[in-house]
């Protein structure tokens, strides 16, 4: 018998089968994330409108929409990256937690990373209205989508659960240990972000990932609680 129990006892069913090893929330997480990206290929103005994260100012806002931009992507790449980030450090991270711990770290990343987005918004809409450009109009249009956020945090808590672990790049084929990829990756979206450059992606949002993800990564470790694995927090 193995030691954990991700399914609750139902080894047997069909989901479980599909995804093999693959611990229960994980294995959740990729579905949603595929059935919506299916729905989206066929529904697409739709979905992107419902369900992709609007700054609060656009008509198109929703509240629901903090949640559900995680679960949205925009092109077959792009969910391909982000699943087999999850699906990679995700197992590791939700073996090592537990479940229900692994959920709350997981949304706290991502929603950390859509409160950080959504306040460098703010900042360029106060600029952008004080300034009268039109540029403004655009940002409330501008839907944003993506579970990089939660991905990024994911990074993030590896990295400080395994700090020494040598991770290799497919490309360039270049082998570190991971918490110097953590660093590499949290100083190119900064210095990305800061100076504006690869447009269309949300930096921001994978920096607030990463530092809400270390925010609770750091708190559970210092008040003694990272492996109370039946635990929520």
């Amino acid at each position: 018998m193995p030691y954990y129990q991700y399914d609750n006892g139902r080894e047997g069913n069909f989901f479980s089968r599909l995804m093999p090893g693959v611990p229960v929330v994980t294995r959740n997480i990729l579905l949603i994330n595929i059935i919506v990206f299916i729905a989206t290929l066929l529904r697409e103005d739709f979905m992107v409108r419902t369900f992709a994260l609007f700054y609060p100012a656009s008509d198109l806002f929703r509240p629901w929409q903090f949640v559900t931009h995680m679960f949205m992507h925009g092109g077959f790449w792009h969910i391909f990256f982000n699943m087999y980030t999850l699906w990679l450090f995700g197992s590791v991270l939700e073996r090592a937690l537990g479940s229900r711990k692994f959920l709350v770290y997981y949304f706290f990343a991502g929603l950390g990373a859509a409160a950080l987005h959504t306040g460098v918004e703010y900042i360029q809409a106060q600029h952008y209205i004080a300034t009268s450009a039109g540029s403004y109009a655009q940002l409330l249009m501008t839907p944003t989508l993506g579970a990089s956020g939660a991905i990024y945090g994911l990074l993030l808590g590896y990295g400080m659960l395994y700090p020494d672990n040598v991770l290799t790049l497919i490309f360039p084929p270049i082998s570190l240990k991971a918490k110097w990829f953590v660093l590499i990756f949290a100083g190119i979206e900064l210095l990305t972000g800061v100076f504006g450059t690869m447009d269309g992606v949300a930096h921001f949002a994978h920096l607030g990932g990463m530092l809400f993800g270390w925010a609770l990564m750091f708190w559970w470790r210092k008040s003694g609680r990272i492996w109370e694995r039946d635990k929520w927090i």
